[in-house]
């Protein structure tokens, strides 16, 4: 690296750290910076600010929103007592390219993981709970990685969400120990909001 001009060198780091790239990939993706022209460039730079700026959370599920309510939450259609917890908005998108829920997310930006000293109060628990509180919400799909950290976080959500009289259910059928949602395809997701199970 020590060859490569400054700029340059600065500008490989940055894509270095973001999340699953690596050396090869940061070159490459620097040298494609390097043979734009400058319009394209500032495009490129701009849709970053855009995106860092305008985006922020809907005030009713934490979904990413670029509007106070996203277009789910807004959307009439969709069965609003039907409410799916998701550890991250990657897990909306997946769910959604299934086309087959009917429901809405709340996503909870984490998971209770004690290692790393993240607790329930550092998720958006307490504002599925006020959801609760002023919506008609039946059941409640968790819908968790199957992974240490979602499996603690599924106990603790079915513990404090039981005695609200509320249904709550966990994804099954098909979805293997310690995968991620956003890597199943969209009949594994399929099967698996078919085969939900109370917990």
């Amino acid at each position: 690296m020590e060859t490569l001009v400054k700029p340059l060198q600065t500008l490989i780091e940055k894509f270095r750290s973001l999340d699953g790239v690596g050396k090869k990939s940061a070159m490459r993706m620097a040298f494609s910076v390097l043979d734009m022209d400058n319009s394209e460039v500032y495009d490129f730079a701009q849709a970053i600010l855009d995106a860092k700026t305008q985006i922020g959370l809907c005030s009713i599920c934490q979904n990413l929103s670029s509007e106070e309510v996203c277009p789910i939450c807004q959307s009439i259609t969709r069965d609003h007592s039907i409410v799916c917890v998701v550890e991250d908005y990657q897990a909306v998108i997946a769910f959604e390219k299934v086309k087959e829920f009917k429901g809405v997310y709340h996503v909870l930006h984490g998971t209770i993981s004690p290692m790393k000293s993240i607790g329930p109060d550092k998720l958006k628990i307490k504002e599925l709970l006020a959801r609760i509180s002023t919506e008609e919400i039946k059941e409640v799909i968790v819908a968790t990685n199957y992974t240490v950290e979602g499996e603690a976080t599924a106990m603790y959500l079915s513990k404090i969400l039981k005695p609200l009289d509320i249904k709550v259910t966990r994804l099954a059928n098909g979805l293997p120990v310690g995968s991620d949602l956003e890597y199943a395809d969209e009949v594994t997701l399929y099967r698996a909001l078919l085969g939900r199970r109370d917990i």
